[in-house]
C-alpha cells in the first residue's frame, strides 16, 4: 500500500464498534496505544475488517482512515 500520507501507524484492530452508519475501529500499536477510527460500516465490510487483524491507522490532517493490505 502506498499512500502520501506520512503519518503510518501499523498494528492490530482491537475491536470494532458498529453503529447504524458508521463503525468506530480501535486500532492497538506496537507498545500499546490504541487509535479510534470512525469509518462507515460499508467500509468496514469493503476492508474485511476483524479482530486480531493487522491493519494501519493513516492520519491526515484530522482525520484518521484506516488501510489494509
Amino acid at each position: 500500500m502506498k499512500l502520501s500520507a506520512r503519518n503510518q501507524l501499523k498494528g492490530k484492530v482491537l475491536a470494532i464498534q458498529k453503529g447504524a452508519t458508521t463503525s468506530h475501529v480501535s486500532i492497538e500499536l506496537t507498545g500499546g496505544a490504541v487509535v479510534m477510527a470512525s469509518i462507515t460500516n460499508e467500509a468496514v465490510a469493503d476492508l474485511g475488517l476483524e479482530v486480531g487483524q493487522p491493519a494501519t491507522a493513516v492520519i491526515k490532517a484530522s482525520d484518521v482512515m484506516v488501510g489494509v493490505d
